[in-house]
């Protein structure tokens, strides 16, 4: 009955040591999901954020070099025509490189607008018409606010989620640590059952002959 005992608590142990082991291995895939989605984010932020925005930049300096050589009172409408069309073929060079990232529903409406803003200029621009050159120009360059608003959002959202797979990994290498130090007790006691079963000797009776 002792010895049925015995197996009995060492057959619950080794149950419990299974459960243990397979969340450790649950908690482990777990943690390098949450890894891949940061590694994710990161490229994220980089690629379609700090590229994006650095593109905005230089859309808002060749627009703010349009609308100086509209005003320019010093230069033939020839001179700014060729220009302007030049400065107009370096932000379309920039689109193409902008569209390759990966764009929000709503930035994707403002960039369709920030288009038709430049395409307003090149049709004004082809006219000589240099105050709506000015106007679209401006125009153009409201919408980069937004879209400039949009990259700053979308970033700060990514990072936020990153910092949240980070905390998660935490609390989940805290869980697997716990789980060691039971894994650990229940192997120690595994080893000292096992120990004290061997040890234990029936004496011997002796014969009176």
């Amino acid at each position: 009955m002792k010895d049925l005992k015995k197996y009995s608590n060492k057959t619950k142990a080794a149950f419990v040591l299974l459960v243990i082991m397979f969340i450790i291995l649950l908690s482990n895939f777990n943690t390098l999901q949450n890894s891949k989605k940061t590694n994710e984010d990161i490229n994220a932020i980089y690629k379609d954020r700090l590229v994006v925005a650095r593109y905005i930049f230089q859309y808002a300096n060749t627009l703010s070099s349009i609308k100086i050589n509209a005003a320019a009172t010093n230069t033939t409408d020839f001179q700014k025509r060729d220009e302007i069309l030049a400065a107009l073929k370096k932000i379309q060079n920039i689109d193409k490189l902008y569209l390759e990232t990966v764009l929000t529903p709503k930035e994707k409406t403002y960039f369709m607008t920030f288009i038709s803003s430049c395409s307003a200029v090149n049709s004004a621009t082809q006219n000589e018409n240099w105050s709506q050159v000015r106007y679209n120009s401006n125009q153009a360059l409201q919408t980069l606010e937004q879209l400039s608003k949009i990259q700053s959002e979308e970033g700060r959202s990514k990072l936020t989620h990153s910092n949240t797979l980070h905390n998660d990994n935490n609390s989940m290498g805290q869980l697997q640590i716990a789980l060691l130090v039971i894994l650990g007790g229940i192997t120690l006691y595994l080893l000292l059952s096992k120990k004290n079963k061997i040890s234990i000797k029936i004496p011997e009776s002796h014969s009176l002959n």
